[in-house]
């Protein structure tokens, strides 16, 4: 993204403010004066490369003055607001969904982009998201897991990167790096929806030390309560809106001179998380749910239960760098863990309270019940080397080289017996499990792993003054489906000193998660008067089997971007990139098979005791093509500043292609329906747009964001066939306010609104959307305005 010094300061200037890039140039000329590897900027292995010297689009975004006076609390929503490519958006009805928000780049799936802290590889939940959800069908990054105030800046690399960083680098690259300065800071803050709920509590400090010979250690401490929203009609017993958490969070990150140049590094963090989140209601007495999904002795007026969460998140970083000759080298192993167990609350097996009328009793079941989770760990072990080699091929070349060994296990707990058991089993018509999230069975239980090697070698040459080329390639090995070589291209061309082109092409590949080939959820339901399992069946399970379906293998890309930059004044700069990615072989979690669409295969499943199947299959190609645009000035106007930015995403996502197994020929209405063909299409906005204002005058300081969502279709469950139209969401522009008044040097206050129009998105009919509710979870949401302060202290 940024050609030359002049460019890189201005777009984040009038993105941070002046005293935001004051601190970041300084970090930044602090930093490299070290001796090995002082700089890394994502994208590029060069040991003193900067933002400046990358040759396709890099994002540096500074968190300081974020994290400092932003109106958004949490990682994910902050980006949301700051990067026009960047989406993340909560969920509400879509069962664990509703407690790890998604996140993705330029309209792909949240697997699709990777994560990195400090460079290393971030592991991703062990959630996959189903039900409606965004990302269906997709894992991706817990981006809240990592707390604000510890984190210095975040680099977005929009380009493919998986020559480089190797599987799920298909969208772009995200490098969260964390704080390693001295001092002390923290942060106190307060924000509530206009209506008066969704109150949030944010307490967080941070303090840098010295440690041992010129060592640091940087640690912060979070706590952030977040309060239930609730936009559901008055004659709507559900909750709907944004889940109840509580995060406790702490993060460590640091170094340590070693002998000669040698330095070891290290990061350690965890989070707990207290989740909650509203399921659908089952009516009382006056209704059908009884007695399949409720019972009369227990809720005659109906009730609503609660998905709860624990969520445990871990992660390590303990590396060693130093110089071995010429060449630095960096040897590193990275630990994540991420774990996730789910408590129903407010609800029953109505199976056991119709076993226990039948018998004479009650009708009654236990109204808690433990429904089981799973877990994701991954252990990366990495081993790189590079060195400048001055005067060769040009101006100089650099080489990199190195491997990778990654290790991943996944694991699914089963419930108590009461969270999934079919207590009559007589068929009258009591469903079995835990109403609203019934529990994984013992079948559905798994504990799977496999391993993975790589390497590759990446060269970058300055040719010329003007010319810079980049080429990388990267073999990796799988234990369970093959290897894959991919490789990059990439080149910029400084035609006249304002003007730079710059342009890349890549091949890349994702490789399908455990998560998508082991995970297995059953439960009951009685068709026909017979109690049947309708399974989310793992990958080449007896169910995948017999239905045909092949194991899940890698999906492939190929990827093009063409830039320029021009910065014509020290005071403007313009960076406009268009992009084109493939994806052959996208992994897409089916429909539903049974006998109402496919009666052949419903009487071969039959076999088995299954009545409903449906499967994760690699069958479906993705063409997205879009545009990245930033301008931005800044201004004086005697002591005050003025500085204006604006970014902007515009892109489209198709489907090209629908390959069904040949056991599916005939059949891909089922395996893709239209409605989950928008979710790939349009699950994020076709553009997004971000118009910001930052006026500095003496003491204070005021920040207005002009956020324009495009527009959005998705399906409905009634579908197009039956007459109903699908889901059109109009385009929608929001504001956000804020102002900061310096009471001295080390201490500020910040006040203003999020959404402050309060804009909602386009109503809907409620029996269509995801939440049955009128608004739907898309664009920027369905709470509408918000209000915060927060005090920053620096001591």
């Amino acid at each position: 993204m940024f050609a030359t010094t002049t460019l890189r300061k201005a777009v984040l200037l009038s993105l941070y403010g002046a005293s935001t890039l004051a601190m970041m140039t300084e970090t930044y000329a602090q930093t490299t004066d070290t001796t090995v590897q002082s700089v890394s900027v994502i994208g590029s292995r060069r040991a003193a490369s900067s933002a400046t010297d990358t040759v396709v689009p890099v994002d540096v975004i500074p968190l300081s003055k974020i994290s400092e006076s932003g109106g958004q609390f949490d990682l994910a929503q902050t980006l949301t607001y700051v990067s026009p490519s960047f989406n993340s958006t909560r969920q509400t009805g879509s069962d664990g969904a509703d407690l790890v928000d998604s996140a993705a780049l330029r309209g792909l799936g949240s697997d699709q982009t990777l994560v990195l802290v400090n460079g290393k590889r971030r592991h991703t939940t062990a959630l996959v998201n189903l039900f409606g959800a965004r990302n269906r069908g997709n894992t991706g990054t817990d981006m809240n897991a990592i707390p604000m105030l510890a984190i210095k800046d975040v680099q977005v690399l929009r380009d493919g990167a998986a020559a480089q960083y190797g599987s799920d680098a298909i969208a772009g690259v995200m490098d969260i790096g964390l704080k390693k300065s001295k001092g002390c800071e923290a942060v106190t803050g307060y924000s509530q929806y206009s209506k008066h709920d969704g109150k949030n509590w944010l307490a967080s400090a941070y303090c840098g030390v010295d440690i041992g010979n010129n060592g640091v250690l940087g640690i912060t401490g979070e706590y952030l309560d977040r309060g239930r929203s609730n936009r559901a009609d008055a004659d709507n017993p559900r909750t709907i809106g944004d889940s109840k958490t509580q995060n406790q969070t702490i993060y460590l990150n640091g170094e340590l001179p070693t002998t000669g140049t040698g330095r070891l590094y290290f990061t350690a963090g965890a989070q707990k998380r207290d989740a909650s989140s509203g399921a659908w209601a089952r009516g009382g007495i006056d209704s059908d749910d009884i007695p399949s999904r409720n019972s009369a002795a227990m809720y005659p007026n109906g009730f609503v239960p609660f998905i709860n969460a624990k969520i445990d998140d871990q992660y390590a970083i303990l590396g060693h760098r130093n110089q071995l000759g010429e060449w630095n080298m960096d040897l590193s192993q990275t630990y994540g863990k991420n774990k996730m167990i789910y408590d129903i609350s407010n609800t029953l097996n109505a199976s056991i309270a119709n076993k226990d009328l039948l018998a004479g009793g009650k009708g009654v079941s236990a109204s808690h019940f433990n429904a089981g989770g799973f877990s994701f760990e991954q252990l990366t072990t990495n081993l790189d080397f590079n060195r400048y080699f001055d005067g060769a091929i040009g101006r100089g070349l650099n080489v990199a080289f190195g491997g990778e060994y990654r290790h991943e296990n996944y694991q699914i707990y089963a419930g108590e017996t009461g969270s999934y058991i079919d207590a009559d089993g007589v068929g009258v018509g009591g469903n079995a499990g835990s109403q609203g999230f019934p529990g994984f069975q013992p079948a559905d239980q798994v504990d799977a792993n496999r391993h993975s090697v790589a390497a590759y070698l990446d060269l970058e040459a300055d040719l010329t003054d003007t010319v810079k080329a980049q080429a990388a390639v990267r073999y990796e090995k799988y234990s369970d489906f093959g290897s894959t070589t991919t490789g990059k291209l990439a080149g910029s061309w400084r035609v006249a000193p304002t003007v730079l082109l710059r342009g890349s092409a890549s091949t890349g590949f994702r490789a399908p998660s455990l998560q998508q080939m082991y995970f297995s959820s059953t439960f009951t339901d009685f068709i026909g008067g017979v109690p049947t399992d309708v399974v989310l069946a793992p990958n080449n399970s007896a169910v995948t089997k017999l239905a045909g379906i092949p194991k899940l293998t890698k999906e492939k890309s190929t990827s093009y971007t063409l830039g320029s930059t021009w910065t014509p004044t020290q005071a403007v700069s313009v960076t406009a990139d268009l992009y084109q990615i493939k994806i052959k072989d996208r992994i897409v979690l089916s429909g539903r098979f049974d006998d109402s669409n496919y009666p052949d295969l419903a009487t071969k499943l039959s076999t088995l005791g299954v009545g409903q199947a449906q499967f994760f299959v690699n069958s479906v190609d993705t063409k997205t093509r879009g545009l990245d645009l930033t301008a931005s000035h800044k201004a004086t106007f005697g002591a005050d500043k003025l500085t204006t930015f604006l970014g902007l995403n515009v892109s489209k996502t198709e489907v090209t292609g629908i390959h069904a197994p040949a056991s599916l020929k005939g059949y891909e209405d089922v395996l893709l329906s239209e409605k989950e063909r928008l979710y790939i299409e349009q699950g994020a906005p076709r553009s997004k747009a971000t118009l910001g204002f930052d006026y500095v005058h003496g003491a204070w300081e005021s920040d207005l964001k002009i956020i324009h969502f495009g527009q959005q279709t998705l399906g409905t469950y009634s579908g197009t066939a039956g007459g109903v139209a699908n889901q059109y969401y109009k385009p929608k522009t929001s504001a956000d306010l804020a102002f900061t008044y310096t009471i001295n040097k080390n201490m500020k206050f910040t006040f203003g609104g999020n959404n402050i129009f309060n804009v909602h998105p386009s109503e809907q009919n409620p029996d269509e959307t995801d939440n049955g509710f009128k608004y739907e979870s898309v664009q920027f949401g369905l709470n509408g305005a918000s209000y915060f302060g927060r005090l920053y202290v620096k001591f």
